[in-house]
């Protein structure tokens, strides 16, 4: 798509429209550049966000944009202290608004990432459950093996589940199998009601951030 192309499409798109999706989401890491930027695709390879993470602050401060073009603000993701495994994620939308946040569960993502979406009143709405941690861990061990280690990508890509607070399953994002493990896929397992789905997507964009740097 050119940049002319892209801003066209920015300029029909609605500020704050994580309402509705096609589904499965593809969601791919830009790979050489100083940024820790990724872009989120749906079903029909239609872009719907550009996600752009601020470095060397010791605040953590995303932006996501409509597009590549970044003409477009849709959502700041920021934390709420300097860097911290306890950090939480607050979300506001491009009038500042705020919609929720996400934050790890304690002691429990030290050894299986497990997060809480919670609303404005810290209330939990859903969780995020990595379901196979071991897969990290195989990761961490072979990527040390001389050549092998190149394509541990490939073979080990952990899954994490979204459930509701009935622990019902709602969503599971896969990492693919790709050479530089910069893929991920979204796909849903319930309903996921329209008024909460902007805090659930902006919530595993910022969780695949954070443990993108744990392997």
């Amino acid at each position: 798509m050119s940049v002319t192309d892209e801003l066209l499409d920015t300029n029909i798109q609605d500020k704050g429209s994580f309402t509705s999706f096609a589904f499965p989401i593809n969601f791919e890491f830009k790979i050489g550049t100083l940024s820790n930027d990724f872009t989120a695709t749906d079903a029909n390879g239609k872009t719907i966000a550009y996600v752009r993470q601020k470095m060397f602050k010791l605040k953590e401060a995303i932006t996501v944009y409509a597009s590549t073009a970044k003409t477009n603000e849709l959502y700041k993701i920021n934390a709420d202290r300097v860097i911290d495994f306890n950090a939480n994620y607050a979300f506001t939308d491009a009038d500042g608004d705020m919609i929720g946040k996400v934050g790890r569960k304690g002691m429990k993502s030290l050894w299986k990432a497990n997060y809480q979406i919670l609303d404005n009143n810290n209330n939990t709405d859903f969780e995020i459950k990595e379901e196979n941690p071991w897969a990290k861990v195989m990761d961490a061990l072979f990527v040390e093996i001389p050549i092998l280690g190149m394509f541990t990508g490939y073979f080990f890509n952990p899954k994490y589940l979204v459930t509701d607070t009935s622990g019902n399953q709602i969503a599971r994002l896969s990492k693919q199998a790709s050479f530089w493990g910069r893929k991920f896929k979204l796909e849903t397992l319930g309903d996921l009601p329209a008024d909460k789905s902007e805090s659930v997507m902006l919530s595993l964009m910022m969780m695949m951030l954070l443990e993108r740097r744990r392997g």
